[in-house]
């Protein structure tokens, strides 16, 4: 009966857990680039002077499923998605590396080369700094340059080339901001194998049906373990009348 009620209550603990990381795939399944999280239960014991006997349930290390999106074709010039695996290096606020699949990039006033987010994409020598009054292309190799717009179509300057990064997957650790870095902090190495595809954007590699189904089931297991703390307490009420009896 002890043990139970630890099972049970610990249980129920962290699927409210798991439903909210549920509920926050959910809500980025629009969103571009996005990797959803997934849990896992496991249970471990309580150490204590007595007997072995009781158990509670933790919410594993929340990992990500690295599987690939949808691209979907935007046709807009400063829009790109990486082909298979790999990351594109952001610097952010403090100065350090992260990376994103976010493909959907903009030129801040000061023509640097930006996320949607505000975060200066990093080059081979730093951000990339556009100048004003020119076409911009992005080649498949991350190469960015640009053409002078009413001028010669062979005059073409090339303005440096996006870090694209693909470290072990195992060796990233997603952020409170989103983005991902490596578990040492370490900047990670530039590939060459890496691509990009220009006038396009990653989906959310979120599967709505499943999220859905997931958020059922984990109701139902939400009212299981509450049920097994309600025949806990009766137990308890039952074996202290016998008791009272005795």
């Amino acid at each position: 009966m002890d043990r139970m009620i630890y099972t049970a209550m610990t249980g129920a603990k962290h699927i409210l857990e798991q439903q909210a990381n549920n509920s926050h795939n959910l809500a980025n399944a629009t969103t571009t680039g996005f990797r959803s999280q997934v849990d896992a239960f496991r249970a471990v014991p309580v150490i204590s002077e007595g007997l072995p006997t009781r158990t509670f349930v933790v919410d594993s290390t929340v990992g990500t499923d690295f599987s690939l999106g949808a691209i979907q074709q935007t046709g807009r010039e400063l829009d790109v998605a990486l082909q298979g695996k790999g990351w594109i290096a952001v610097q952010k606020d403090d100065g350090s590396e992260a990376y994103t699949r976010h493909g959907s990039l903009k030129l801040n006033e000061n023509g640097i080369l930006q996320t949607h987010s505000g975060l200066s994409v990093m080059g081979d020598a730093g951000p990339i700094s556009i100048p004003p009054d020119v076409a911009v292309t992005i080649a498949k190799d991350g190469t960015v340059s640009s053409v002078q717009i009413g001028g010669q179509l062979a005059a073409v300057t090339v303005l440096g080339r996006i870090k694209l990064v693909n470290p072990p997957e195992d060796t990233l650790v997603r952020g409170d901001d989103g983005l991902f870095v490596q578990k040492d902090g370490s900047p990670a190495v530039a590939d060459a194998g890496v691509t990009i595809l220009s006038g396009a954007l990653e989906g959310s590699n979120v599967n709505i049906a499943d999220a859905m189904v997931n958020m059922i089931s984990l109701a139902r297991q939400f009212e299981m373990q509450m049920k097994l703390i309600q025949n806990a307490d009766t137990n308890a009420s039952k074996a202290s009348q016998i008791l009272s009896m005795a």
